[in-house]
């Protein structure tokens, strides 16, 4: 067999191939398979561009001549392996033989991936002596739903099959109660409503999300729960479960996250408030047991640095001259 074709590469699909599905011509073109390819469209990590558009990536996507393919190919033979790690500030809030729910302390990753160094959920679960016994990749097992590193707050992972499976399918189905507080800048209008607009890559930044009319589907519900003037402090009820989509559908109304300077924040306030991450915290976390069938719901507190941000703009101490 050839060597496998790794790295960042870009291919314009010819009349011959145009009509075969993506995942398909990934697989030709860098000599592995199907299934890998697939996992690279599912982690992001293709980009398809048609006629200077951004194309919905997705395995089965029929590509057309003329489109160019992107794809930033990772190396088989490099193993991401699970790393025992214990990490400050992260605790489990409940364990039983289906599940563990844990409070994420920024910082921390879901699970291991091809470039990242730092700690994880399931390296820190490791080092507490909890065992993950679900199939599929080894760095993943367990793992139904994702926060961003910079994002504190809940988590669920399954312990065995059996609950990975219906855990699974309660997100994918909607039925999780995802409930995130988050500080954004100003004062959105109106103080309650539905941000319903859809979620793609970012056009021109590859490792950025943006609110664009061929993305995925994204609901998000929100309250301000205090406001301050410069900010508010809002409750945010996740009806889809979209990549940064909290960060995102914000910074589209002008009101991005507080410290999020990803996607906008002001970097002058950010200091202020003495954040380095966006403001933003999983909160609540509700779902029928896998075990046992009943509603359970968790809730977890504001991590120190994000208390110390919300005392310092409900004083004002932290302002000083200040202005939006």
């Amino acid at each position: 067999m050839s060597e496998y074709v790794v790295g960042q590469h870009e291919w314009t699909v010819s009349s011959e191939d145009a009509g075969a599905r993506l995942d398909a011509f990934l697989a030709d073109r860098t000599n592995q398979s199907r299934s890998a390819a697939a996992s690279w469209c599912a982690d992001g990590r293709v980009t398809v561009t048609e006629r200077g558009r951004a194309v919905k990536v997705a395995k089965s996507l029929k590509v057309s001549e003329g489109a160019v393919v992107a794809a930033d190919v990772p190396d088989p033979a490099d193993k991401v392996r699970i790393v025992p790690e214990s990490v400050d500030g992260f605790r489990i809030i409940h364990e039983d033989s289906d599940m563990v729910v844990v409070d994420k302390p920024s910082g921390v990753a879901a699970h291991p991936s091809p470039g990242w160094h730092g700690p994880t959920v399931l390296g820190a679960l490791s080092a507490a002596g909890v065992a993950i016994t679900t199939s599929g990749a080894g760095e993943r097992q367990g793992i139904v739903h994702r926060l961003d590193v910079g994002t504190s707050g809940l988590m669920v992972v399954a312990k065995n099959e059996n609950s990975y499976a219906l855990l699974k399918r309660a997100f994918k189905e909607r039925t999780v109660t995802k409930v995130y507080h988050t500080l954004v800048q100003g004062i959105p209008e109106p103080l309650q409503g539905t941000i319903d607009a859809p979620i793609g890559r970012h056009p021109g930044h590859e490792w950025k999300f943006a609110v664009v009319d061929d993305g995925r589907s994204a609901v998000t519900h929100y309250e301000v729960i205090e406001a301050f003037g410069p900010a508010s402090l809002a409750e945010v009820h996740l009806e889809t479960g979209r990549t940064h989509q909290i960060r995102v559908h914000f910074s589209a109304l002008n009101h991005p996250c507080c410290g999020d300077l990803t996607y906008g924040a002001d970097p002058r306030l950010a200091a202020r408030l003495g954040l380095t991450r966006q403001w933003l915290h999983a909160h609540r976390l509700g779902f029928q047991h896998p075990g046992t069938g009943r509603y359970t719901e968790f809730e977890s507190q504001y991590s120190p640095d994000l208390r110390f941000a919300l005392e310092s703009m409900r004083s004002g101490d932290a302002l000083g001259t200040w202005k939006s």
